[in-house]
């Protein structure tokens, strides 16, 4: 049973529940199209200082910067803003007897974490996106500054 609400709105990037299998790997179609969630300090990129842009793994939409990535310590990577307001959308999620924030990609609609606000963080917006990595695919920065 999918636990991924279904949204009016019409997303540029359109696909069937079979189209999205095959595109995906079981993990990332557990988590970007049936909202799950990956194991804590597990992902990809939880730990990355790598420069560049966080992009949807699966419609490719450039969603979050690095230099918005801050160290939140709660085991995924964590960004104080997306990359434009209308990269992402938000739905009110009250799954497991909580209110959360859903935050999801605006051209395909996959799932992609969370927003939790007013925690404290030294950031500018007072905000965390606790981001799946496996929901991202970060494309490096040209040039020799990487570290």
């Amino acid at each position: 049973m999918s636990h991924h609400n279904t949204s009016d709105k019409p997303y540029a990037v359109k696909r069937t529940d079979e189209e999205w299998r095959a595109a995906l790997t079981p993990a990332e179609y557990k988590v970007l199209r049936q909202a799950g969630t990956e194991p804590a300090f597990r992902g990809e990129y939880t730990d990355t200082k790598t420069q560049g842009v966080y992009s949807c793994r699966a419609c490719g939409s450039e969603l979050f910067r690095s230099d918005t990535k801050f160290e939140s310590h709660c085991g995924w990577p964590s960004f104080y803003s997306p990359l434009a307001g209308d990269t992402v959308e938000y739905i009110e999620d009250r799954a497991f007897g909580m209110k959360r924030v859903e935050v999801r990609c605006a051209n395909c609609g996959s799932h992609l974490g969370h927003v939790f606000e007013g925690e404290g963080y030294d950031t500018p917006t007072d905000q965390r996106y606790c981001i799946n990595s496996i929901s991202l695919r970060l494309q490096p920065d040209e040039g020799p500054s990487q570290s």
